[in-house]
């Protein structure tokens, strides 16, 4: 087979959410740090040719990710990634984390060490202590230390066409999300209403995105509201979170950079303290313990330093090619599949 491109992936997930780690074949991106190449991805046609061919179809699905492995730029770090989605690259994400994590232990890539291994991830968005539970060559569980959360403006008032005035937390937690109670539009996170839960965040994000603009004050690589994340609280003080991604899609995990938001505004509320830990559940059920380590300030706002603790599992490995006289090397989308957000890829 004369393949004019290869690109090896680790299937992994954590919690249920599809992360799979280039652990092979993936190409020179160019920039001095991790955002810049972030830039270059979301920029460049290149970059975008490269997305286009690992997260479309006919070698891609609108569900997981696909991490790109990077040579690490900062002196601490064990390696460098940046995460592939259908829409945009990303800076950071939890659930991904975990999936590289798993995926450079158990392959070999960095040293496993029981009964625990500390792994420092490079992102756009900073550094990632991942610390790893080890044991008979499976890494069991990573506790992750997150990049500092913010909020940006809380109760933000938005007008609907569909649920009238409802309000949203902007905050920061490696990306930006509009976290929304869930209450707002009738509905409940239980796997029966994701697609009614994914229509209300599409619709969201882009009202939105329209009307607020957002930047990290010291990473302008990293702007815009990237996800909707619905939250609610049980009896026993569980969060239950549903986060919703273009084109139209549930997190199946409770999302670790949500959660990392989540914390800033539960922690400008005054509703935690250094040291607490709770339960964050997922749509499909899964679980994330979140924990609230310490306090800084990102460009003089408070902001907290999450922990996100979870699980990864390997499932496959695959190698991705091009046929040279393949028709769809850029890949393409239908709305049988990917719904009415098909029309803009």
């Amino acid at each position: 087979m004369r393949w004019k491109r290869t690109i090896q992936l680790l299937d992994v997930h954590a919690e249920g959410e599809i992360g799979r780690v280039a652990i092979g074949g993936v190409p020179k991106i160019p920039g001095d740090t991790i955002a810049a190449q972030l830039h270059w991805l979301n920029t460049d046609p290149k970059g975008d040719e490269l997305r286009r061919f690992l997260c479309l179809e006919p070698r891609g699905a609108p569900i997981g990710s696909v991490n790109l492995l990077l040579p690490a730029r900062h002196p601490e770090a064990d390696a460098a990634f940046i995460i592939l989605q259908p829409d945009q690259a990303h800076a950071s994400s939890g659930s991904n984390s975990i999936c590289v994590t798993t995926a450079l232990l158990e392959s070999g890539i960095v040293e496993m060490k029981e009964p625990e291994t500390i792994v420092t991830l490079e992102t756009a968005a900073g550094l990632v202590k991942a610390t790893a539970t080890c044991r008979d060559g499976r890494c069991e569980k990573v506790k992750l230390t997150m990049v500092p959360s913010f909020v940006h403006e809380l109760d933000v008032a938005i007008d609907t066409p569909h649920w009238g005035r409802i309000k949203a937390d902007i905050c920061y937690g490696g990306i930006f999300y509009a976290l929304v109670d869930v209450g707002q539009i009738g509905l409940t996170i239980e796997k029966a209403n994701a697609a009614g839960l994914v229509q209300a965040g599409m619709i969201l994000k882009e009202l939105i995105n329209r009307d607020i603009k957002v930047v990290h004050p010291e990473i302008p690589a990293i702007s815009g509201v990237a996800y909707v994340m619905f939250r609610d609280t049980e009896a026993d003080g569980t969060v239950r979170t549903c986060t919703t991604m273009w084109p139209g899609r549930a997190d199946r995990s409770p999302c670790g950079t949500g959660n990392s938001a989540n914390l800033a505004t539960l922690y400008a509320r005054g509703k935690v303290k250094v040291g607490d830990t709770f339960t964050s559940k997922s749509i499909i059920g899964s679980e994330f313990e979140v924990g609230l380590q310490a306090v800084t300030e990102v460009a003089g706002r408070p902001a907290v330093i999450p922990t996100i603790t979870g699980r990864g599992f390997t499932f496959g490995l695959t190698q991705v090619a091009l046929d040279p006289f393949d028709p769809h090397p850029n890949g393409f989308a239908l709305t049988d599949v990917w719904g009415p957000a098909a029309g803009e890829i």
